[in-house]
C-alpha cells in the first residue's frame, strides 16, 4: 500500500531566496534593482509576508537561472504544508474538547459510540449520545448530576455513564408507578433472593411496578455501583455489577428502591463502598438491610455462632429465611462478624442470568 509521506518540516520559499542572493554576493537591495521590484516586496517575500506570485516567480527565474516552476513549487508546498498544520491544530482543539466531554476511548469499545475514522462523525455520535447540538453545549440529563461541573476524569465517567442508563431506560416499556405498590411488593421481590437464579425474574417485575431497571457496567474512575433516579415520573434503578456477587446484587438493589420508597428526592449515585452517609443514604442503606435479612432473627444467629460461622450454619440459616446463604456471608463479611476471606465460594456470580440486561 503506497502512501505518500509528508515532510515534518517545509522551508519558507524566502529561506532559499535568501540562500540563492547570499551566495551570489547580492544583497536584498542588490534583487530589488535586478528584478525591479520594491526592495519591500523582497523583504516581505523573505519574512514569508508575502507570496511568490507567478510574475515574480518568472524574474526570479531569470535572475537565477532556474526554471519558474521552481519558484511556484517551493510557494505552493510551503502554504500547503501551512494550511495542513493550521487543520491538524484546529482537529486538536476539537478532539480535546470531546475528550474533555467523555471517556471517547472507552464509550467506544463498550460499543455506546461506533468506531469511524472521522473526526466530524465521531463530534456527530457525541452530540447524538448526549442529546445535545454541538460540543460546546453543556450535556442534557433527566438526572441532577451533581458533580457535573467538576470536569475531572471520574465526573466525565460518571456523566457518560448516567448517560449511558438514561439511553437504556428511555428504550424500555414500564406499568404504572406507585410509591405505595411499591413498598407493599418488597416481599415480591424478595422471593426472588432464595435462588442465584431468579436474579433473572428482577427485570421484569420491576417494570411492572412501574421502575426502569438498567445493568450498565461502570467506566474506569466511575467507581459506582448503582444509582436511583427518576425519569418522565417513573423512577429509574441501575446497577453496575461492579462486585459481582450475589450479596452485591441484593444490597445495591435494596439500597435503591430504599431511596425511591422512602421517597427521596433527586438523583444518587452510589459508591457503597465508599459512602457518604447522609441522613437519605442512612435510611436506604437501614432499609435495605432490615428488607434483606430480619435484623432480630440475625442478631439471634451471630450471637449464637460466633466467632466462626460454619457453612452448614449459615446455609441453615439462609434456608430458614428464604435468602441465598451468599446474601448472609455478603452481611458477617461486611458487617466484619466473619472473616473477609472464608467462604467466598459461596457468593454466586449473577451476571450469568442477567446477560440480556447488561450493556
Amino acid at each position: 500500500m503506497n502512501q505518500r509521506l509528508a515532510p515534518a518540516r517545509v522551508p519558507p520559499p524566502g529561506r532559499i531566496l535568501v540562500r540563492e542572493y547570499e551566495a551570489r554576493g547580492w544583497t536584498q537591495k542588490d534583487l530589488a534593482e535586478i528584478t525591479g521590484r520594491p526592495i519591500q516586496t523582497i523583504n516581505e517575500i523573505v519574512q514569508a509576508k508575502k507570496q511568490i506570485t507567478p510574475e515574480t516567480a518568472l524574474e526570479l527565474a531569470e535572475a537565477f537561472g532556474t526554471s519558474a516552476e521552481f519558484w511556484t513549487n517551493l510557494e505552493i508546498n510551503y502554504r500547503l504544508h501551512q494550511t495542513r498544520k493550521a487543520t491538524q491544530k484546529h482537529e486538536i482543539g476539537r478532539k480535546s474538547k470531546l475528550y474533555s466531554l467523555a471517556p471517547i476511548s472507552e464509550l467506544v469499545k463498550r460499543g455506546w459510540l461506533p468506531v469511524t475514522d472521522s473526526l466530524e462523525e465521531l463530534e456527530n455520535q457525541v452530540c447524538d449520545f448526549f442529546g445535545i447540538a454541538s460540543i460546546d453545549e453543556s450535556p442534557k440529563l433527566a438526572i441532577n448530576f451533581r458533580c457535573a461541573q467538576e470536569r475531572s476524569p471520574e465526573a466525565i465517567a460518571q456523566l457518560a455513564w448516567a448517560k449511558q442508563v438514561e439511553r437504556v431506560a428511555r428504550q424500555q416499556t414500564v406499568g404504572a408507578f406507585d410509591r405505595g405498590r411499591l413498598e407493599a411488593e418488597i416481599p415480591s421481590i424478595l422471593a426472588c433472593a432464595e435462588h442465584l437464579e431468579d436474579v433473572s425474574k428482577v427485570p421484569e417485575l420491576l417494570r411492572s411496578l412501574g421502575v426502569y431497571f438498567a445493568i450498565v457496567p461502570h467506566l474506569s474512575k466511575t467507581y459506582l455501583d448503582g444509582a436511583a433516579f427518576y425519569l418522565d415520573g417513573h423512577p429509574v434503578v441501575a446497577l453496575t455489577l461492579r462486585h459481582d456477587r450475589i450479596d452485591s446484587f441484593w444490597f445495591t438493589l435494596m439500597h435503591e428502591l430504599g431511596h425511591v420508597v422512602a421517597g427521596h428526592q433527586g438523583s444518587y449515585l452510589d459508591d457503597l463502598t465508599n459512602l457518604a452517609l447522609t441522613d437519605e443514604e442512612a435510611e436506604a442503606n437501614q432499609l435495605a438491610a432490615n428488607w434483606l435479612i430480619d435484623p432480630l432473627a440475625l442478631e439471634s444467629f451471630v450471637m449464637k455462632n460466633q466467632p466462626r460461622f460454619s457453612r452448614k450454619a449459615i446455609e441453615g440459616f439462609a434456608r430458614s429465611k428464604k435468602r441465598h446463604y451468599g446474601i448472609i456471608l455478603g452481611r458477617l463479611h461486611n458487617e466484619q462478624q466473619a472473616p473477609y476471606g472464608s467462604l467466598r465460594s459461596l457468593l454466586g456470580k449473577v451476571s450469568l442470568y442477567l446477560m440480556g440486561e447488561s450493556l
